[in-house]
Formats: structure tokens, sequence, C-alpha cells
């Protein structure tokens, strides 16, 4: 039976004593938000929702928001996400270091009563975090909900070590414990793993096998360390549902990997640089982010510091607040984003491979990048450097097309010079620069009389 999110909250202690719920996670404003849960549906490569809605990922990375901020200061954050056009978001249920009073919530508590200790749940730290939940759940996000997070190396950042002393038979009960309790929220997608492959991975199965045993429908996913994607160490697992990208290289080379293996799963692009750390700026931010979609996945994360962390401590030093953060160019350019794709049928691209669609166009680090309806209808493509490309149009289907060149600093959208074009092949060049003063470009083609055509 569907409930509100006020009622999901309200079920929470029954939930815990082991009472039976239905998955129910319904946002106070149902028309604007998925119909939870998602699905991954046979044979296709994106999810799904209830309503078997294709399902784009927009998402941020507040890793810290459950143990830094106040309650006040969570929904302050979570509204202003959901004005931008963000979908979903990537939490620590627990905080090792990355929040003022770790492992302490701002209120003080903490997630267990003796240090580190998996069988020791405090239930005041997990109100908090029910509170928190219920908020996204009320906004209409889909939370990734990491349970224990490893820690970059197994390291102090994290659980790992904790892991290891508490033992599996703790951790499984650990895994059963937020399983049951958060069972009626329908929203949450497992996110194992963090920042580390370990040695022992029968850790991280007892979690998941917990939750499992509790909550068999829910998803699940796995942050492994950077440059594996979830696949690339996990595969196999009977736990893992949903596949990801993790990287600083070039993206584009990574995605296309995930979407060429025989036992491919769905992917998105779990994480990059983030804006304002490893000198990324707004268009590396953008270029990330392009390049995993038109290279098969159904959405990415966006990162930012000092988002990540809030006020707690960071890995860099900050340049701003976080409030302020929340309007960075990098923040803008994915609310540019997320209206593009969800304007068109994203979920038909298929990747252009051989890159013959845009020619043989010049590129840097990441060349020009292009994916193609899989009835022929449209295309689109991201032009990291500007510069001038030329278009195999006999690759799509008709006979004449209009195409436009979209801002993607600020979605502004021109008619390409000549409009609509002959199936013939076409060179195009776009503006030298675009609205935010960078040369990068997007390019749309519909066939004529398609949706989004512009003549």
């Amino acid at each position: 039976m569907k409930r509100c999110c006020h009622a999901v909250l309200a079920s929470v202690l029954l939930l815990v004593a082991g009472a039976s719920s239905g998955r129910a996670c319904v946002p106070a404003d149902p028309a604007a938000a998925p119909a939870f849960p998602l699905h991954v549906p046979q044979g296709k490569r994106h999810l799904e929702d209830a309503a078997g809605r294709p399902f784009f990922m927009n998402g941020d990375t507040p890793w810290s928001l459950i143990a830094e901020l106040s309650r006040e200061d969570a929904a302050f954050y979570l509204r202003d996400r959901k004005a931008r056009g963000f979908n979903t978001i990537l939490v620590n249920l627990i905080e090792h270091k990355f929040a003022t009073k770790a492992p302490a919530n701002i209120y003080g508590e903490r997630p267990f009563l003796a240090h580190g200790d998996f069988g020791s749940v405090n239930e005041h730290y997990f109100a908090h975090a029910d509170w928190v939940l219920g908020k996204a759940c009320e906004l209409g996000f889909l939370v990734l909900l990491a349970p224990a997070y490893l820690g970059f190396g197994g390291g102090g950042d994290g659980w790992y070590a904790d892991m290891q002393q508490s033992g599996e038979e703790k951790l499984r009960a650990y895994g059963r414990f937020v399983g049951a309790r958060y069972k009626g929220f329908d929203n949450i997608v497992w996110v194992h793993g963090g920042d580390h492959n370990p040695e022992d991975k029968d850790l991280v199965r007892a979690i998941a096998a917990g939750i499992r045993e509790v909550d068999p429908g829910a998803l699940h996913t796995a942050h492994g360390a950077p440059e594996t994607a979830a696949m690339d160490y996990w595969a196999g697992e009977p736990w893992l549902s949903i596949n990801n990208v993790y990287t600083y290289g070039p993206v584009h080379s990574h995605a296309r990997r995930q979407y060429s293996r025989s036992d491919a799963l769905p992917f998105f692009l779990m994480e990059s640089a983030y804006e304002f750390e490893h000198d990324a700026d707004a268009r590396r931010i953008r270029t990330q982010a392009y390049s995993a979609v038109l290279s098969g996945a159904f959405g990415h994360l966006y990162g930012n510091n000092p988002i990540w962390h809030f006020s707690g401590p960071g890995l860099f030093p900050p340049p701003m607040g976080w409030k302020e953060a929340l309007d960075s160019p990098g923040a803008r350019s994915m609310s540019v984003l997320a209206g593009i794709f969800r304007s068109i049928a994203w979920w038909q691209l298929v990747p252009d491979m051989r890159g013959g669609f845009l020619g043989s166009p010049e590129g840097g680090e990441t060349p020009p990048l292009a994916a193609i309806a899989a009835d022929g209808s449209f295309a689109l493509a991201y032009l990291p450097d500007g510069g001038a490309v030329t278009l195999d149009l006999a690759r799509l289907s008709g006979e004449m097309f209009s195409a436009r060149w979209r801002d993607p600093g600020d979605g502004s959208a021109l008619p390409v010079a000549g409009a609509p074009l002959s199936s013939a092949p076409r060179r195009l060049k776009p503006p030298e620069r675009n609205s935010v003063g960078d040369g990068d470009w997007i390019l749309e083609v519909f066939r004529v009389g398609e949706k989004g055509d512009v003549r």
C-alpha cells in the first residue's frame, strides 16, 4: 500500500521491531518526481520507474549530509538541489572522518554506542538519519546510500578497519538492521564499498547479504577504488544490479568499456573530478558528464568542493562556503544538461563508437562525441573544444534534417546556418565562444518533423 513520506517515517520504529510493511516512498509532489521504486528492465541500458518511465540520473554528491548538517540546513540544501533539477544524491549513512564531529552527527550522536562496533547501533543517531532521508523522499530524490564507506585504500577515512574488527556476524546483523529500518524508503539504492577494493570482500558481502535478507527487492551498486568500475571488481555478486564508472581520466573511454561488456548492466558516472578540486572547472565538469551519457550511461553524479563535506573537514581547501557553492558554474551547467536530456528520448541513444557521424574531427584528450537514436531519428553530439566537424547524415534515417547548436552554459539554442540540411555530408563549425566564455558546444540534429525540430 502506498503511503506518504511522513507515514514512512512514522513506521520506521515498527520496521526495526520487525513489523511487515510495503515498500513506498511517495514524494509530496508525485507529478514532479519518479514513481518509486526504480527497477532494471530486462535487456535495457537504463533504469525505469514504477510507471515504466526511463529514469535519467542528474545527481549531486553530498556525502556528509546526514552527519554534518542540521535538519534546517539539510532541508535548505535539498530544496536548492531540487529547484536546480537534481534528482539523485549520494550520501554516507555513517561518516567516519569528513564531518565536524565525526563519527558523531552535528547533534553529537554517534552511530555506535561502542566506538566502531557495528553490533552496538545508537537509535538516536539513526533517528536523525531517518529525518534526512524522509526529507529527501518528500522532495522526490533517489538516494544512493552508503551503509559503511570503506575509505581510500581502506585507511582512516572510512570504516574498513572497524569492519575487520567487528567481523562478518555483526556486519550481517548491521545489514539486517539498516535494511529493515529503510525498507519503507523505496527511493534508496545501496552503495557498497567506498574508494577501496577490499582485500576481504566478505566484509562487504556480509552487509549486502543482511540487507537482502530483509529487503530482497532493493537495488545495489558499489563504489570501488579510483579507475575501477563496479563490474570490474564485483562482477557476479548476487546483489550487484547497477554498474558505474569511477575515473579521473577520460570518461568516454572508461564508459565505452563498460557499455561494451558482454555482461553489461545499466551504468552511470559515479565519480570523476569534483569542481574546485584537481583544477576542475565547469568546462571539465561538463565534459565528464556529457562524455558519460553520450557513451551509454543513463546519467551521472556531479561533485563539488565544499558541498561533498559541507563545513566539515575535506581533502582540498574550499574556495567558498557550501551555501555559496550551491550556485557554482558547474552546478548551473548540470541544470542545463538535465534540461537538455529530459527534453529528448535520451534512452534511445546509442554511442557512435566508430566516430563516423562526426567525420574525423580533431580532438584533444576527449574528442568530439556523438550518440544516435536507435531509429535514426535524431543525434546528439558534444564538442568539448569546439572546432569543425563533418556530419555523415546518411547515418540517420530521413532526407532532411534540422540542426541547432545548444549552449551548455545557459541552454540557449542557435539554428545551424543553412538548416534544414540534406543527407549529404555537411561541414559545421560552432560559434567561437559560448555564454560562459568557453569553447564547448552541443549539436542537436533531428529528422525534420521530429520533436525538438527547429526551423
